[in-house]
């Protein structure tokens, strides 16, 4: 007796631990085409809202009175799937209860054939609700990421540090011209990418990071696409994960696509430089205007004044002085007249010129001014180079800088002047050095292209020249260079504007 009490007792304590159980556990048997409930617990009752006798006398009860009809033929089938092959299942399906109202269920179980060939279905039924509408608004969370990210050009990586790999969504794929689709790959796949004249600033940036130096990460750099092209991005991002010792593992952040914006930054900036350079254009013409010829004009009109009251002898030397006053007149205007022509006329006709062919016409020219001051003349431009350019211009450049050359020698030594051409960065380049008198740069630097700016006391020294050579080779779209040093002498560099 004692051998059947105690299987009774362990009965009672198993059926009232199944009933503990949240989830509906029953056991069922399907034979001869009839489906029959053996056993299910008193969960059943709040689960579903039946009693176990309920759904026991009528199994159907779950079937057509609980799921909800959209479900209930996927659910038939997979239970008969099961029955079929024997064979695990795993099912979600929704049902409508009198109180409750929509609820998610899973059902997981497995089904068995029995020596009789009846199939033994074990089951179990899980309230899967908070599960579903957390998952539902994870989706909805990730639907409207996903759309933010599209609607503002931006991709998001995300970096396991340790390992060198790098999560890249689909929006960041599509910034460097690939498929819209995820991807990961090692970093290097990225990093090989950056322009090489950003890596080091990106390489920086991040270290500071990755050292703690900075709350977060941001850099502006380029990036090829698959296209050949680079486009300018923004990226964002953060350590969001460190081991014990405090060693960065993980980061994540955003990319964004900047190109229009960092386009119009370009734009802005040579805007910025033309209104600069008119600015500076401006500022010269108003010094030819507020100085030179204001001085002239009050020279005039005080001799006129002069002149009404003076007796013939003084009119004579009046007229001499106003010959004098004439001719600056003349000179000034002329030099305003040259300038207006650079900056206004449409000179920038270039044809294919050898250059030392030209040089050598201005060396010619200037053959008493050479000889005179013994100058030595230095050529090291093969027979062979060609510029394009505007002939009045080159000409001019060159007459400009060998008689600056010659006018500023010094006296203590033999002058030698030194015509030099070279490739620079894929340009071509004519430098002219001397070993003259040389310019204080410290002191003179920023005005040295500056109209009437002059550096030594030469009678002859106008300020002019170097004024004009400047806008000329700016016309033609290059620029110069000048390095020199106090009583050694002078170079000048002109980059012409075409690849070698």
């Amino acid at each position: 007796m004692s051998q059947i009490d105690d299987a009774e007792s362990d009965s009672a304590f198993y059926k009232k631990l199944i009933d503990e159980i949240p989830d509906l556990i029953f056991k069922a048997i399907f034979n001869d085409g009839t489906f029959k409930v053996v056993f299910c617990n008193e969960s059943i009752t709040d689960l579903l809202e039946i009693t176990p006798q309920m759904f026991m006398d009528n199994p159907d009860t779950l079937t057509y009175e609980r799921i909800i009809p959209d479900d209930q033929q996927v659910f038939l089938k997979k239970m008969q799937v099961s029955k079929k092959k024997q064979e695990r299942y795993n099912h979600e399906f929704r049902v409508m209860l009198p109180n409750k109202g929509l609820r998610w269920m899973r059902i997981t179980g497995k089904a068995e054939k029995m020596a009789d060939k009846s199939v033994m279905f074990y089951s179990r039924i899980s309230d899967i609700t908070d599960f579903k509408q957390h998952e539902e608004k994870m989706k909805l969370a990730d639907e409207r990421f996903e759309f933010a990210m599209k609607a503002s050009s931006e991709g998001i990586w995300d970096m396991n540090i340790i390992d060198e790999e790098v999560y890249f969504s689909g929006q960041l794929m599509k910034i460097i011209g690939k498929e819209e689709k995820e991807l990961v790959v090692p970093a290097s796949f990225w990093t090989e990418r950056i322009h090489p004249d950003d890596i080091q600033l990106y390489n920086n940036t991040r270290q500071k990071h990755l050292t703690k130096k900075t709350p977060y990460y941001e850099s502006v750099y380029r990036v090829l696409t698959d296209q050949g092209k680079y486009r300018w991005v923004l990226s964002r991002g953060k350590i969001i994960k460190y081991n014990s010792d405090g060693k960065p593992l993980r980061a994540v952040g955003t990319l964004r696509d900047i190109t229009q914006i960092k386009d119009k930054e370009i734009q802005l900036g040579n805007t910025l430089n033309i209104i600069g350079d008119q600015n500076n254009r401006l500022s010269n013409f108003a010094h030819i205007v507020s100085h030179n010829l204001r001085s002239h004009a009050s020279n005039l009109k005080m001799l006129l004044d002069l002149f009404k009251n003076a007796d013939n002898d003084e009119r004579d030397e009046m007229l001499q002085h106003l010959e004098g006053i004439s001719d600056g007149l003349s000179i000034t205007i002329s030099h305003l007249k040259e300038l207006v022509e650079i900056q206004t006329e449409i000179k920038n006709v270039k044809e294919t010129l050898n250059l030392r062919h030209y040089l050598k016409n201005i060396l010619s020219i200037l053959h008493n001014e050479i000889t005179k001051h013994s100058v030595t003349i230095e050529i090291n431009i093969p027979l062979d180079v060609t510029v394009e350019y505007n002939p009045a211009y080159l000409e001019s450049i060159l007459l400009n800088f060998t008689t600056n050359a010659i006018k500023y020698s010094s006296i203590d030594k033999k002058p030698i002047i030194s015509y030099d051409f070279g490739i620079e960065n894929g340009f071509k380049v004519l430098s002219v050095s001397d070993n003259g008198l040389g310019i204080d740069l410290k002191k003179h630097k920023n005005s040295l292209f500056g109209m009437y700016k002059t550096f030594h006391k030469n009678q002859n020294s106008r300020g002019i020249g170097l004024f004009i050579t400047k806008n000329q080779v700016e016309a033609m779209g290059g620029k110069i260079e000048v390095f020199s040093e106090v009583n050694k002498g002078t170079t000048f560099k002109i980059y012409f504007d075409e690849e070698y």
